[in-house]
């Protein structure tokens, strides 16, 4: 899964403007991508809100630009689901909610209807707090029995056990030290929730300390290791920014399980 974020805010890398956003998108599949995931707001701890219409006035022509023009499916990060609504009206095929239906539980009856899919990530609290919610007895548990309710919630909504997926959210909530937690037992989450797991590690403050304090776009090895430890543990999808390695990580690291 490819990261095309339209927002000018993003802690890795965005794409500002519909004809940049395309240019990087139709760049992620020709690499290798296998989804395009758009997003409007950023979610990174302590990011502020963006409303409705300003995230709507980012996302739709991007959406609509791509719609016939790559042979992949496009994912709307967003957690509101008047955002999804259009998103998926403009194209969008797949509604990524890191709140795993927290903010706004009408979004599953906007997901169902449509047919779509949704990926529930974990998360605790909304961005400006979320910090202070990184407190667990047992992570890996904690993470499985919340997604485990989200999944519950997506049911109740009318979704389709075959179209949700679910997120572990990295760096959503966690310290560094569950992150790693996470990752290091993502084997058992898929195990436990018998869903397909995406995960995104992908330039992520986790990393930092590891990688000697690099900012976010220079983490690409400290990724690539997170990336091959995902897939060894059974994840499904991995959420990336560089996107021509990652694809290369990702193929070696399948080999590498498949002989296993």
């Amino acid at each position: 899964m490819g990261i095309l974020n339209v927002t000018p805010d993003s802690f890795a890398g965005a794409y500002p403007g519909v004809t940049a956003a395309v240019d990087a998108a139709l760049q992620m599949v020709a690499d290798g991508a296998d989804i395009v995931d758009v997003g409007g707001e950023s979610t990174r701890p302590g990011a502020p809100p963006v409303a409705a219409d300003e995230e709507l006035f980012r996302v739709v022509p991007v959406l609509r630009a791509l719609r016939g023009r790559v042979g992949v499916p496009i994912s709307i990060d967003t957690y509101k689901a008047s955002v999804a609504g259009a998103a998926i009206d403009a194209g969008a095929a797949i509604v990524n909610d890191v709140s795993g239906l927290r903010y706004e539980p009408s979004l599953a009856g906007v997901v169902a209807d449509a047919g779509a899919a949704l990926i529930l990530m974990h998360t605790r609290g909304r961005p400006q707090t979320m910090a202070s919610e990184a407190v667990y007895a047992d992570v890996v548990a904690e993470v499985t029995a919340e997604l485990r309710a989200s999944i519950n919630a997506a049911r109740s909504g009318g979704v389709s056990i075959d179209r949700i997926i679910v997120d572990p959210g990295i760096g959503f909530a966690k310290r560094a030290s569950h992150s790693y937690g996470v990752l290091a037992h993502a084997a058992d989450i898929v195990a436990a929730l018998d869903r397909p797991v995406l995960i995104g590690a992908s330039r992520k403050s986790f990393l930092r300390d590891a990688v000697g304090g690099r900012a976010a776009p220079e983490r690409d090895w400290g990724t690539a290791a997170a990336v091959t430890a995902a897939v060894l543990a059974g994840a499904h999808i991995v959420r990336v920014h560089a996107v021509a390695e990652m694809v290369q990580v990702v193929r070696v690291a399948d080999e590498i399980r498949r002989h296993g």
